[in-house]
């Protein structure tokens, strides 16, 4: 076979066969092609042709090709890299140069040539990416990430489903939902033309394992030879969750790079089932890799609660039984969709809300400090306080239910969930032995509120319980509100004087209103754990020990409902919910605000 002539000086040349119509890959070269290079300088330092032959016989009529490979010096790292060109050579001997078409990572090589984990590079998966999780929160969120330079340049997202769609109807249905962000809107129109490019699609059909093959074929396209981290958002129903899970794990993993896996609570039906899915995930994948999600838990209410526990020397003292009373912790909707479509299988609001966030809002106000912020150590402090939670008995729990709205209807009494919980915890250990932790959870109550209420103890012996007068002063006892709905906001009530002669007393709160104090944008929830996803944060996610734990501490009460022995009491539809609820509160002292 002969070697095509050079058209330009070189000191070297190297041959490879190939087929003119393939543009893809047409030469292994020592160095690993880069299209951009932002923040460094550029500077060319040679030049080197390696030419290309055909496999059939020259055609003298047909236009010649090779690949010219110009390297480059990238001031500042110490690295070597190259851009590819194709030239092709008419009969004249004319030159033309086009650009290959490369795959959208490239990154820089290692000094030995082997494939490299650039943390830059990276791929996300959405199984499911039809359902309206996906293109209600997923996609917006990735999207308001990726305005706001938080997601890598060397971004591909794919969507996964059982919906025979092209890569532009996905990218349509995508398109409306999202938002730039309300204080700067700069570039907004480009920027979502940038991130719909971005986004690939693939019909996964109902074969899971092929299905998987397939995407990993097409993430590695995309990718490249030298690959990218990956992450795999599962949202799909809990019952194919096993096998898809199981699918990915076998088929569509990379090799070069790491791969987590985001699922979405419920975790699980219950004790059983919920071990089941574990031990399946935990076969397949290590549990550094798995990031349960549940977006209650990536509000601001619970960072600033780790935040006001720890940094702040004024509470650090306080936070035990010595001076706590009680602990509230409330969870109220209004809700205008029905039961059944919230709460297709399960426990109802038990595996929707209690489970994850009341009982991860719990152990974070009641955990001992960590070691470091470091995501295993805050987990390790927290299945410590979910594993001293005491089993929840009959007398510690109220169950309600209600309709959704009035176009539901109460006949189906046998297959009710609850939409109601209402709870007394207790934590046998030495911090918080004798304080109740209270939890009022539920839909379609008359107020939408989501906030943490701690009451501290009466001081004793106040020199002020009279007025100037002698009459008796009614004074409140002191509380720290950490309050997330209806207005972000941290509140300190307090006994303050009133103004003027005499020595009268009322109740006053410090106010610290979130949307007074900064103006900014809050961050939504779904945006924040999808970024700790990709910086590998987990502190926010359930690790298999903490799911255990939880469920373990509902046990009890799933049991009587599995066997029909616990009545759920009716409350109407935007009421403050069941009034038995009220003796369990009084029983620890406790009159609710919104009650």
């Amino acid at each position: 076979m002969a070697s095509l002539s050079p058209v330009s000086l070189s000191t070297s040349s190297s041959e490879t066969s190939i087929v003119p119509s393939i543009y893809r890959k047409l030469s292994v070269l020592p160095t690993v092609v880069v299209r951009s290079f932002p923040s460094h300088t550029i500077k060319k330092s040679r030049t080197q042709i390696d030419y290309v032959a055909y496999v059939q016989p020259h055609d003298v009529n047909r236009p010649r090709s090779s690949i010219r490979s110009t390297s480059f010096n990238v001031e500042g790292t110490g690295s070597t890299t190259s851009l590819d060109e194709e030239v092709i050579i008419d009969t004249s001997g004319t030159e033309a140069s086009i650009k290959l078409p490369l795959p959208l990572f490239e990154t820089q090589s290692s000094s030995s040539g082997a494939p490299t984990d650039d943390s830059a590079s990276l791929s996300i998966a959405v199984i499911g990416a039809t359902g309206v999780l996906a293109r209600k929160k997923i996609f917006p969120a990735l999207f308001a990430l990726y305005y706001s330079g938080q997601l890598p340049e060397k971004i591909g997202i794919f969507g996964y489903s059982r919906k025979k769609l092209t890569e532009g109807d996905l990218r349509a249905i995508i398109a409306p939902t999202l938002s730039c962000r309300i204080d700067h809107q700069e570039n907004c129109e480009e920027k979502m033309d940038a991130f719909l490019k971005r986004i690939f699609y693939l019909y996964g059909g109902y074969d899971n394992r092929e299905g998987m093959s397939k995407l990993n074929t097409l993430m590695e396209e995309v990718e490249g030879k030298f690959g990218a981290n990956r992450i795999f958002y599962l949202s799909v129903p809990q019952e194919a969750l096993i096998d898809v899970a199981s699918s990915l794990a076998e088929k569509a993993q990379t090799q070069r790079g790491w791969n987590r896996v985001i699922i979405e609570k419920p975790f699980g039906l219950g004790s059983f089932s919920s071990h089941q899915l574990t031990t399946s995930l935990l076969s397949n994948f290590e549990e550094k890799q798995l990031y349960r999600i549940d977006h209650l838990l990536g509000r601001n209410t619970i960072e600033k609660l780790a935040v006001l526990r720890f940094s702040n020397l004024v509470f650090m003292p306080l936070w035990n039984r010595s001076y706590i009373h009680n602990i509230q912790v409330t969870f109220s909707e209004e809700l205008g969709m029905q039961t059944s479509a919230r709460y297709p299988k399960g426990y109802g609001i038990l595996g929707d809300v209690v489970h994850s966030h009341i009982f991860q809002t719990v152990a974070l106000l009641a955990m001992e400090p960590p070691v470091t912020l470091d995501g295993e150590d805050v987990r390790y402090e927290k299945v410590k306080v979910l594993k001293s939670i005491r089993k929840l008995g009959s007398s510690d729990v109220i169950l309600g239910h209600s309709e959704a709205d009035s176009g539901s209807n109460f006949k189906d009494m046998e297959n009710l969930m609850p939409t109601y919980f209402g709870a007394v915890l207790h934590i046998d250990n030495a911090r918080w032995d004798g304080v109740p932790f209270l939890i009022k959870a539920g839909r379609g109550l008359k107020k939408n509120r989501v906030e943490i209420r701690i009451q501290f103890r009466r001081v004793p012996g106040n020199i002020y319980h009279k007025d100037g007068g002698g009459h008796m002063q009614d004074l409140v006892t002191n509380e720290l509100i950490l309050r997330d709905v209806p207005d972000e906001a941290i509140l300190i009530r307090i006994n303050n004087k009133i103004p003027g002669l005499g020595m009268n007393l009322e109740a006053s709160e410090l106010n610290l209103l979130y949307k007074d104090k900064y103006n900014v944008d809050v961050t939504d929830s779904y945006e924040q754990l999808l970024h700790d996803v990709i910086d590998g944060d987990n502190h926010l996610f359930m690790r298999s020990d903490e799911v255990e734990a939880a469920w373990n501490i509902l046990s009890p009460v799933l049991s009587e409902l599995d066997n029909n022995n616990t009545t759920l009491e009716h409350y109407e539809f935007g009421s403050k919910g069941p009034d038995k609820a009220g003796n369990l509160w009084a029983k620890h002292g406790v009159k609710w605000l919104d009650d």
